[in-house]
C-alpha cells in the first residue's frame, strides 16, 4: 500500500544508500540510441540481491507487526515519484529534508537526489509513536534508515536542500496532469511483405547436424553461463532452479508452493503482433502448467521503439490487444507491468519485444515435475495439437538469415484444455516428466529432456520417409507438451485426453545413450551436450 495515513506521520526511506546510478533510468530505458548514449551509462541501476532479500524480510516484519501506515518502493524516478505517489494516497501533502536522505556519492546535488533511481530502497509512513519499534526492527535487518520527513495536511509537496525550498508544487499538479495520446498505427509494408514470404529453405543434407546448429543457437542453447552467477538457492526454499519450464518455490511449512515462468518471441511479434503477444502469455502458463502449477497471475515488460511512428504504434496495439485476448482465455490478470519504449540504435526500432512473468500455485509441491527424462523404457508421448510453423522460427532464421512466413495459428481454447489436462495428469502422478515445446520445435524439446535426464531416446517418427521434413522436426507451434511416462499409466493419460478433447500423439521411448529419431538421424548425447552447452560460448566473459 502507498497511502502514508493521516498527517503527521514521519516518513523513513530505508534500504541501500542513494548514489548518482539510476539518474535518468526511466527516461533512459525509453530513449532512442545514437553515437552519444556512451554518455548515459549511469542511467543503468546497479542492483544488489542481498540487500534485496533483507528489504523484503524486512518489509514483511514491519507489515506483520502491523507498524506501517504506508509503503512504497522507490522505482522509476527515485524519490520523486514514490513520495508524490504517498501523498497522493494519502490525499494530503509530504513534507521532505534532503539533506537528511542517506548518500553513497559526494556532492549530490538536489535533483540527483530526487532523479536518481538506486536500487534496494523503500519509504515508509509511520506513526510518531511507533518510530522506535520500526528502526529496531530496521537495525535488526542491518538496514541504514533516517527521517527524512513528514506527511502533511496541505496537499503540497515541500522538499527543501541545505535549508532553502527547491520543490513546492501542488500534489495534483503532479498526478493529475498527464496528457493522454491518440496513437496512429499502420503496419508497416516491410512486415507485410515478410510476413507473406514462405521461408525457403534449402535442403538438408544431414538432419542430425541441422538440429546440432539449432541447439547451439544461442537463443537455444544452455544458458548456464548467465545464471550460475547468482545464487538460485538463497533461503534453501527452491525445488526447481534455472534452467526449466519454471521455477518452483517451496513455501516452509506448507503443502502447496510458488511456481514462476518468464516468456517472450519478438520474432513472432514482429511478424505478427496480435498473435506474437497472445503466445507469449500462452507460452508463459504452459510453462508453469508443465510443473504442475495453475497460473494465478502474470506481469509484462512491454519493450518497444518509438511510438509516434506508425509502424511501431500498430505494434503495441495489436500486441497489447493479442495479451489481453489470451489472458482473458486463460484466466490470468495482468496485475503489474512497465513499458520501456523509444528503443531505438540510429532509426532502427528493435523487434517488438513483450515479456511476460507469470505466477502459478501448485497444490502439492512435492508432486511438481522436470523436463527431464526419467527412466529407460518409459513412453514418450506428444500432449496437444499438430498445428506447426516454419514461418518465424529458429530454423528457418538459421538457414535464411531473416524472418518470413506467418507463425502457426493458436487455438486459446486448445491451448486451455491442454493445461487443463496436463495439470489434471501431473496432480495424478500420471507423468514421469513434462516439457513445452515452442522454441526449435519437437527435435529441440525432446533433446532438452534428453539432456535433463541424461538419458536417451528413440523417437518413431512417421515422416522418415518424408525428403525434407523440417517442419516436423523444426516447425514451431502453441498448445504442445513433449510428456514421459511409466507403461501402465497410459490408460490414465489416454482418459484424460479424451475428457479434455485433447490430441496425444505417441513419439517413442526413453532409454539408450542416442538420440534417435527415426532413420532421419542418430546422434550422441555427448554430440548433443556439447552443441547445446556451446551456445554461449566466447559471448560471455567473467
Amino acid at each position: 500500500r502507498a497511502h502514508g495515513g493521516a498527517p503527521g506521520n514521519l516518513v523513513v526511506l530505508f534500504g541501500a544508500a542513494t548514489g548518482r546510478d539510476g539518474i535518468h533510468g526511466a527516461s533512459f530505458a525509453s530513449v532512442e540510441l545514437d553515437e552519444r548514449s556512451e554518455e548515459r551509462r549511469p542511467a543503468v541501476q546497479v542492483g544488489d540481491p542481498l540487500t534485496e532479500k533483507l528489504l523484503m524480510e524486512a518489509c514483511l516484519a514491519l507489515r506483520d507487526r502491523g507498524l506501517l501506515a504506508g509503503l512504497q518502493d522507490l522505482g522509476a524516478a527515485g524519490l520523486t515519484s514514490s513520495t508524490v505517489e504517498m501523498a497522493d494516497k494519502t490525499g494530503s501533502g509530504i513534507f521532505i529534508d534532503l539533506d537528511r536522505v542517506p548518500r553513497r556519492a559526494p556532492a549530490m546535488t538536489p535533483y540527483e537526489l530526487l532523479l536518481s533511481e538506486s536500487q534496494e530502497r523503500m519509504l515508509a509512513a509511520v506513526e510518531p509513536g511507533r518510530l522506535a519499534e520500526v528502526e529496531a526492527v530496521l537495525d535488526r535487518w542491518e538496514l541504514p534508515h533516517a527521517v527524512i520527513g513528514r506527511i502533511t495536511g496541505d496537499g503540497v509537496v515541500r522538499m527543501l536542500a541545505e535549508g532553502r525550498a527547491v520543490v513546492e508544487v501542488p500534489v495534483r499538479l503532479f498526478t493529475d496532469a498527464c496528457p493522454a495520446y491518440e496513437l496512429v498505427g499502420e503496419e508497416d509494408d516491410e512486415v507485410q511483405r515478410a510476413r507473406a514470404t514462405t521461408p525457403d529453405l534449402p535442403a538438408e543434407a544431414d538432419w542430425g547436424a541441422a538440429l546440432l546448429e539449432v541447439l547451439a543457437h544461442p537463443n537455444i542453447g544452455n544458458k548456464g553461463a548467465i545464471w550460475q552467477r547468482y545464487d538460485s538457492m538463497v533461503g534453501t526454499n527452491t525445488m526447481i532452479g534455472p534452467g526449466a519450464d519454471a521455477a518452483v518455490l517451496r513455501l516452509k511449512g506448507r503443502r502447496d508452493g510458488v511456481a514462476i515462468s518468464v516468456d517472450g518471441n519478438s520474432r513472432l511479434c514482429y511478424l505478427d503482433p496480435y498473435l506474437g503477444g497472445a503466445l507469449a502469455v500462452a507460452e508463459s502458463a504452459r510453462n508453469l502448467s508443465c510443473v504442475g502449477a495453475r497460473p494465478l497471475c502474470a506481469t509484462d515488460c512491454l519493450n518497444f521503439g518509438n511510438p509516434e511512428k506508425p509502424g511501431v504504434a500498430y505494434q503495441l496495439r495489436r500486441v497489447v490487444a493479442g495479451m489481453a485476448a489470451a489472458c482473458e482465455a486463460l484466466g490470468v490478470p495482468i496485475v503489474s507491468g512497465n513499458v520501456s519504449l523509444y528503443n531505438e540504435n540510429l532509426g532502427t526500432a528493435i523487434y517488438p519485444t513483450p515479456i511476460v512473468g507469470m505466477a502459478g500455485r501448485i497444490d502439492e509441491v512435492a508432486h511438481h515435475l522436470t523436463p527431464g527424462f526419467v527412466a529407460g523404457g518409459d513412453l514418450i508421448y506428444l500432449l496437444g495439437g499438430d498445428e506447426v510453423s516454419l514461418g518465424g522460427s529458429i530454423h528457418a532464421w538459421i538457414r535464411t538469415g531473416s524472418l518470413s512466413g506467418t507463425p502457426a495459428l493458436l487455438d486459446l481454447e486448445m491451448e486451455r484444455r491442454m493445461q487443463e489436462c496436463l495439470r489434471a495428469a501431473i496432480a495424478g502422478g500420471l507423468l514421469r516428466s513434462a516439457h513445452d515445446c515452442s522454441d526449435g520445435g519437437l527435435t529441440v524439446a525432446v533433446s532438452e529432456c534428453a539432456l535433463a535426464g541424461d538419458i536417451g531416446s528413440v523417437i518413431e517418427t512417421p515422416d522418415s520417409g518424408n525428403p525434407n521434413p523440417a517442419e516436423t522436426l523444426f516447425g514451431e507451434g502453441p498448445a504442445r507438451v513433449v510428456v514421459s511416462l511409466a507403461p501402465n499409466d497410459l490408460a490414465g493419460l489416454e482418459a484424460l485426453a479424451r475428457d479434455h478433447d485433447v490430441p496425444l500423439r505417441r513419439l517413442g521411448v526413453v532409454g539408450g545413450e542416442e538420440l534417435a529419431w527415426g532413420n532421419l538421424f542418430a546422434l550422441s548425447l555427448t554430440a548433443v551436450r556439447a552443441a547445446w552447452d556451446g551456445a554461449l560460448v566466447g559471448l560471455t566473459h567473467s
